[in-house]
């Protein structure tokens, strides 16, 4: 078996996919412009760490469920001046994820909640951190399931294991009882160990009204808010601006 040969076949073995991708043509480059064999290793692992790299947060953004991908530099903070801007940064650093606090937005539809949860979500993913999203109905019919096959405790027990749960969507729909408890049980599970960031329409002097019952909504408050950072949203529905910009263009509602 000749050199080449074995290298590449040696690579494969390892896994070394973007090396065993680029080193031939990179060899001769290296040869024709006499660079030290040192800088030719470091430049062909850092080749591979950044290939996989890339992989991962392809995976990672897969797995976490995002309905579509907003970044932080996508909001309009000038649209919704209610928010400052420095306690989106202060999330941004991750901070509050490697402490196991919470985030959450409240605020009438379409003001941005969703999008700063998917976009903080991204940078978990970036920052290597596991994240899964979900649409509340979504989470309470994926508990009911479960219970109702007699998997509930696997099902908590896989949405408690990421670092970052994103909970959507929180009131527009009411709880039964059943749900309420099955909510309860993943709030407490996940209590202290990992993070929640949930969005939710409603203040939580209606969560009561939410949840059928005052008092596991005060026990759901109490664990999600103990170490938490609230952030209220006032201001109008980037939907609503959406639709007056093309009404007064002249445009179509596509």
């Amino acid at each position: 078996m000749q050199v080449y040969e074995r290298i590449h076949s040696n690579l494969e073995y390892l896994k070394l996919n973007k090396i065993n991708e680029i080193i031939e043509n990179y060899i001769e480059i290296a040869v024709k412009k006499d660079i030290p064999l040192i800088e030719v290793i470091d430049y062909l692992l850092l080749e591979e760490k950044n290939s996989k790299s890339d992989i991962a947060l392809k995976i990672s953004t897969q797995i976490a469920g995002f309905p579509f991908k907003k970044s932080l530099e996508q909001f309009d903070f000038s649209f919704q001046p209610s928010i400052d801007k420095k306690n989106i940064l202060e999330l941004q650093t991750m901070r509050f994820i490697h402490d196991n606090e919470n985030v959450v937005f409240l605020g009438p539809p379409g003001v941005g909640k969703t999008h700063l949860s998917i976009a903080l979500g991204l940078e978990a993913i970036r920052s290597r951190l596991s994240v899964y999203y979900i649409n509340c109905h979504e989470l309470i019919h994926q508990l009911n399931m479960a219970q109702h096959e007699n998997k509930l405790k696997q099902k908590l027990k896989t949405l408690s294991k990421h670092k970052l749960l994103i909970i959507d969507e929180v009131g527009y729909l009411p709880f039964d009882k059943q749900a309420a408890n099955l909510f309860f049980q993943l709030i407490s599970l996940k209590y202290e160990k990992s993070s929640i960031i949930l969005t939710s329409n409603k203040h939580f002097g209606d969560w009561g009204e939410i949840f059928g019952d005052n008092v596991i909504a005060s026990a759901i408050l109490d664990r999600l808010l103990h170490h938490s950072s609230v952030i209220s949203i006032k201001g109008q529905s980037y939907r609503i601006k959406n639709r007056k910009n093309t009404f007064f263009s002249g445009g179509d509602n596509k």
